[in-house]
């Protein structure tokens, strides 16, 4: 047992009336006894439940930052010519609405912007659709690919996937513990803001309640980051809504605030206004939204194509390619009749086979 994680665990486990935050050095440091295996089963556990009861803070959430950068895998900084766009997506997946964020990725890639994805496998607590499983389904299987490999695809195709199970095994024995608890820890909130790529980067993140929000903006403010997007997104992620008018934070906008914090300032998008009908696409099973994404990328017409459209437009207005959303959702058509956005899904399919080849030397 460490009697150092005891202390911490007290600090935020003791009751509402009694129970205090953390600080940025002690949230890391219970945040790397937790992935390195310091703390006992029982201390992690409890230290899980108590710190969700308690709610986590923004400096918390900064520490546990630390704990990740410092022990985590990174995507190696690269020369491109716009920050990388990194989109922070819920780990535990989708289960009512139709991911549309890989489709986007594609988008970006193919009109110039580097885009760097995360997460696992099906994993507590939803157990639901992960990217990784889209991905596969469309012939890119990140799983397999050791951080090296999947470094030479992002720098030949714009966009990267860090897998966490290979690429960060440390949180691996997180996950039995999200399972047994059957509630989303604090982890699950700051991975969303965590970013595995060395370079310039611009993180985007979706969150569903709004406490959630603030909490990004004090610990990104901490870490020093200016360039943050916050999206109250479909299921928690940064995909943009059709039944609704689209909430946004745009951070870094001006000087920081009297209390030191990153401004964010509000944006609201009405899909109406851009001639958009108010329906999300249901997901229904995998092998229709691949047969789904496929149709799209081939030009046909549907309702996922006015979701594509929908998000494009605005991630192409967010990264400085286009100057407006109306501007945006143009860019998006012609690259995907021109064929652009499904050549480079074959890039990336290519670029895989080429690299997991084994090179055979003549005798």
């Amino acid at each position: 047992m460490s009697n150092v994680f005891r202390d911490l665990l007290k600090k935020v486990g003791s009751g509402n009336h009694t129970c205090e935050s953390l600080t940025r050095g002690e949230a890391a440091i219970a945040t790397k006894m937790m992935l390195l295996g310091e703390a006992t089963p029982a201390q992690i556990g409890a230290f899980m439940i108590a710190h969700r009861i308690k709610r986590p803070t923004g400096e918390e959430l900064a520490g546990m930052l630390d704990g990740y950068n410092e022990l985590g895998a990174k995507l190696k900084a690269v020369a491109f010519d716009r920050p990388v766009m990194v989109l922070g997506i819920p780990y535990d997946g989708r289960t009512r609405i139709a991911p549309i964020s890989p489709i986007t990725a594609l988008l970006l890639a193919s009109a110039g912007q580097p885009v760097v994805m995360h997460g696992g496998d099906r994993l507590p607590t939803k157990y639901g659709l992960p990217l990784v499983e889209v991905w596969q389904g469309l012939g890119v299987d990140w799983t397999r690919l050791p951080l090296e490999a999947t470094q030479r695809v992002f720098e030949k195709t714009g966009i990267g996937f860090v897998y966490a199970p290979k690429h960060f095994p440390l949180t691996n024995s997180l996950w039995e513990y999200r399972d047994q608890l059957g509630k989303r820890p604090p982890f699950a909130t700051m991975e969303l803001i965590w970013c595995p790529y060395a370079g310039d980067s611009h993180i985007v993140a979706g969150y569903v309640h709004p406490p959630t929000e603030a909490m990004f903006q004090k610990a990104l403010s901490l870490h020093g980051v200016t360039k943050f997007t916050t999206v109250k997104g479909l299921e928690g992620s940064c995909d943009l809504p059709r039944d609704r008018t689209a909430i946004i934070g745009l951070g870094g906008t001006s000087a920081r605030d009297n209390q030191g914090l990153i401004p964010i300032e509000r944006l609201h998008l009405a899909p109406r206004e851009y001639g958009f009908t108010s329906q999300n696409t249901p997901l229904v099973t995998t092998a229709e939204l691949i047969n789904q994404i496929q149709a799209t990328l081939a030009g046909e017409r549907s309702e996922m194509t006015q979701s594509v459209l929908w998000n494009a437009g605005f991630y192409l207005w967010l990264s400085g390619i286009c100057q407006d959303m109306q501007a945006g959702i143009m860019k998006a058509e012609e690259l995907i009749s021109r064929g652009l956005v499904a050549q480079k899904l074959q890039e990336i399919s290519q670029t895989i086979t080429s690299i997991s080849e084994p090179t055979f030397q003549p005798v």
